[in-house]
């Protein structure tokens, strides 16, 4: 959209013009069959139409390119470029020609200008160009402001300026969701949260839900997670094959219009960071998301998010987790696992431990044992012995801690499940 700010006629004119990729020559075939009365007729014409691609006319994409025949759309995170002219329309020489070109957008005000140096003279029928390009950061209404001021040769300085008004669209809907190992545990089982004997609790997966809502094919030439200062992040978005990983989209990673791709991270604390309870609490900073696509012909953007946070779940005074437990028992049969108890609180605690049978789970040992006292953020491994007398798959359930300095009591119940098998029979969870 431009505005003329005045209407007052100048020496010079001032040409403003996006610089765009053409587009593939687009035509609509007709066809129809043999036995039809127009015959091969519209068959001949295609294919001697020197804009289809020859050996497949019926095809809607030409062969041929063609120049963009308005402004179009732009989308935050490509490079907006524009071509700007000033061109010496009178009989005149005209001196100091100086032209610039700002960006105002709702936020601040961009010079774009390649120079700022004024042109000393400017001959009839002769013209200044230049080129501005311009990353797009923010989505809203941009201004191009170009101003242009100049000399007589009778001296007299004049001045003008003209608007370009366009939009910023949004090409990106993306959206996020994070989980933790210790609830997946949990609902899941050991057996898609164990690797060997270690427990991952700490862990966070994040899920990027990524949709194109442009009208055009998006080629995805980058996804990545880049983490904060306090975790390691491992893609989840590959298929192990031979030596290299094969994507899980395929080797063409288009995204059509409108369509929506989920991408999935594993972010694990640093060993400086896991070893300290107290640490990772509250509101936490998991890192931002860097997205490259390449649309069209081409044409490149780049989009960042903010910072993502999580509110990193609360352990209480004192956090109980498993660090070793079988994938399936047999029934009836006891089985070890190992529970790690950190104090999670500012205080040295003094630690009892009880175990309560359920219906399905008999604890094996002695209930009300000493464990000791216990410093802020320290931990200990506690080797325990129990079993089922109910197949299928169990919850683990009826640990009690009692800290004999305050008389306060934490109850555990759903800490973790298991499945439990018959060796008699083929019968599993």
């Amino acid at each position: 959209m431009e505005v003329n700010q005045a209407k007052q006629e100048h020496l010079l004119a001032l040409k403003v013009m996006r610089l765009t990729k053409p587009t593939l020559f687009t035509n609509l075939p007709v066809t129809c069959e043999d036995r039809d009365l127009p015959g091969d007729l519209f068959d001949q014409l295609m294919r001697e139409d020197p804009s289809t691609i020859k050996g497949a006319e019926a095809l809607m994409l030409g062969e041929m390119l063609t120049l963009p025949q308005n402004f179009g759309n732009i989308f935050l995170g490509e490079t907006f470029s524009s071509y700007i002219s000033v061109h010496n329309d009178s009989n005149q020489v005209v001196k100091d020609v100086l032209v610039k070109a700002d960006l105002q957008t709702s936020s601040q005000r961009l010079n774009l200008s390649a120079s700022n140096s004024a042109v000393g003279e400017l001959k009839s029928e002769s013209c200044i160009d230049d080129v501005i390009h311009h990353e797009v950061k923010e989505i809203g209404t941009h201004i191009l402001v170009c101003a242009v001021s100049y000399t007589t040769q009778y001296g007299e300085k004049l001045y003008f300026r003209k608007f370009f008004k366009f939009q910023v669209l949004k090409p990106l809907d993306v959206k996020t969701k994070f989980y933790n190992a210790e609830l997946l545990f949990i609902l899941f089982g050991a057996a898609d949260c164990l690797s060997g004997a270690n427990r991952k609790t700490d862990e966070v997966f994040l899920e990027a839900q990524i949709q194109n809502i442009t009208t055009s094919p998006m080629f995805m030439e980058k996804v990545s997670l880049e983490p904060s200062m306090m975790y390691n992040v491992t893609e989840l978005n590959t298929v192990a094959s031979g030596d290299d990983g094969e994507s899980t989209f395929g080797k063409m990673s288009y995204l059509q219009p409108m369509d929506t791709r989920q991408y999935l991270y594993c972010l694990k604390p640093k060993p400086e960071y896991a070893e300290k309870a107290g640490v990772i609490k509250g509101v936490t900073v998991i890192g931002k998301l860097d997205i490259v696509w390449k649309t069209n012909l081409g044409e490149r953007g780049r989009l960042q998010t903010s910072q993502l946070q999580r509110m990193a779940p609360g352990y209480g005074d004192i956090r109980l987790s498993l660090e070793m437990i079988p994938d399936t028992v047999n029934l009836e049969e006891p089985f070890d696992i190992i529970c790690k108890i950190t104090n999670c609180s500012e205080r040295t605690m003094d630690l009892v431990l009880e175990m309560c049978n359920t219906r399905s789970i008999h604890w094996c040992g002695v209930s009300g044992r000493q464990l000791g006292k216990l410093s802020p953020g320290a931990f200990l491994s506690l080797p325990l012995m129990l079993l089922s007398s109910v197949q299928g798959l169990q919850s683990i359930s009826g640990l009690r801690l009692t800290d004999t300095f305050l008389k306060r009591t934490y109850e555990y119940d759903d800490i973790a499940q298991v499945c439990v098998v018959c060796p008699y029979t083929s019968n599993e969870c």
